[in-house]
């Protein structure tokens, strides 16, 4: 939803940045790399030490790099699919960041047991809401849907946990975490859904492996869908 409606807010007020990071001679692949940095820095450092408000803010100064560096790309002419997949990989970097902050903080001096697995909940369960639309993709099927998107997550729980920082009881971040949780749960069931309708709609041969080094087939198969051979032990 934030994806939706945001982005192009976003872009518009990040566009004049954007090209004077170029003129600057700053590539996209170095704003995404200090972006994911910086992020990472302000989850890690400040959150377990109960800094809440200046790891949010620290995080949120970093966080928009995952708009201009798509901008910077996009005004150079110079889009491609290294540029998708770094940008893509460290996103789950740096989510992992903010959410591992939290489970630091809360599995140690905060010593709230259920904070914690709440929080290590979002951040197994968001890797797996981006996995399991990445891994779909990778077998020439869909699987955007979902009720909790990235943007989605990490703006709840960044705007909660700052607040928090500023003097708002704990309890609503336990709400908010668990929310997280349950939406993310549901996101992975809707998608899993999807892939399965559209799995179960196409032919799938079992291909014969050749045999290994040592003289013995190997132990594993591989389907073939729509032309493209993938591993079961994925």
């Amino acid at each position: 939803m934030l994806n939706r409606f945001a982005r192009a807010l976003f872009t518009r007020l990040l566009t004049p940045v954007a090209r004077l990071l170029l003129r600057m001679g700053i590539s996209p692949d170095v704003v995404t790399l200090v972006g994911t940095l910086g992020v990472s820095v302000g989850a890690l450092v400040f959150y377990p030490r109960h800094e809440f408000l200046i790891g949010t803010l620290v995080i949120t100064a970093f966080v928009f790099s995952d708009t201009v560096d798509g901008i910077m790309a996009r005004e150079s002419n110079r889009s491609s699919v290294w540029g998708a997949y770094l940008d893509s990989t460290l996103d789950r970097v740096g989510d992992a960041a903010v959410f591992g902050g939290l489970v630091l903080y809360y599995a140690g001096q905060g010593d709230d047991p259920l904070m914690a697995a709440l929080a290590l909940a979002c951040l197994v369960l968001g890797s797996v809401v981006s996995y399991a639309r990445a891994r779909a993709e990778g077998l020439g099927m869909k699987a955007d849907v979902g009720i909790a998107e990235r943007a989605d997550r990490l703006v709840a729980v960044l705007v909660t946990t700052g607040l928090v920082g500023l003097g708002l009881p704990e309890v609503f971040l336990l709400a908010v975490l668990a929310l997280l949780a349950l939406a993310s749960l549901i996101t992975v069931i809707q998608r899993v859904v999807v892939v399965r309708r559209q799995a179960l709609g196409r032919p799938l041969n079992r291909v014969v492996l050749p045999e290994t080094a040592n003289g013995t087939a190997g132990d594993h198969t591989y389907l073939r869908t729509g032309g493209r051979s993938t591993d079961r032990r994925a």
